[in-house]
């Protein structure tokens, strides 16, 4: 499903991704771990198709993914929808004026028919528990509400990949409970997770393959 081929990274002259070799099955759910300064969050953005290899190829569904494909509105639609990306900080992710419209957003985007549309806006609502929330600026939120309203807006799209960047960081109990709780009935649906995480127990709950880091940006699969 997702395939990267001897990919390279830099930054400039600094390099962050080093001949990267990395095979994701469809159903895996991959923990991705290293210390801080290893390009975790440099895979991602890659496989994200945010940035892309300097060397080495990207396939996902065995299509190339460059930045010229991604050019192609058709073809950069249809993979921006398997891909769902929740940020480390929610803030950087929400910008409409009210919850209900942030939600709609991606769905609206994609050309979805207005009754499919509020559909998927009030089936996200009621999974995540705000629909008290629906009229409120996503400014207005606290950490905790941030992170499920920029779940619920990824996961309206009906992505195949969900990727999460230390999904449980500045959550109190309760939502991590949650998010916890939602993760793992995501993977059993049968879609595919990738996950950057220091948490020892998000790992060992969530992990079926594992993904190491080194600090030369080497990456090990254990």
């Amino acid at each position: 499903m997702i395939d990267l081929e001897k990919v390279c990274f830099a930054y400039e002259n600094e390099i962050a991704l080093r001949y990267i070799d990395l095979h994701i099955e469809k159903g895996d759910s991959v923990i991705v771990q290293g210390p801080n300064g290893c390009g975790k969050s440099t895979l991602i953005k890659l496989l994200n198709g945010i940035i892309f290899p300097s060397e080495g190829e990207y396939l996902y569904k065995g299509h190339a993914i460059t930045e010229k494909a991604l050019k192609d509105r058709k073809f950069a639609k249809w993979f921006h929808q398997q891909m769902g990306y929740v940020f480390q900080n929610a803030d950087t992710q929400l910008f409409c004026g009210s919850v209900e419209e942030e939600i709609a957003f991606g769905p609206v985007q994609m050309g979805l028919s207005e009754a499919e549309v509020h559909e998927r806006t009030e089936d996200c609502l009621k999974l995540f528990g705000i629909e008290k929330l629906r009229e409120r600026p996503p400014y207005h939120l606290s950490g905790g509400e941030k992170r499920k309203v920029s779940l619920a807006c990824i996961i309206s799209l009906n992505p195949e990949v969900l990727i999460l960047d230390e999904p449980l960081a500045g959550l109190d109990e309760k939502t991590q409970d949650m998010l916890i709780e939602f993760l793992q009935n995501f993977h059993k649906a049968g879609k595919t997770l990738i996950t950057i995480t220091h948490n020892r127990q998000l790992a060992e709950l969530l992990g079926t393959r594992f993904a190491l880091m080194n600090e030369d940006h080497e990456l090990n699969m254990i």
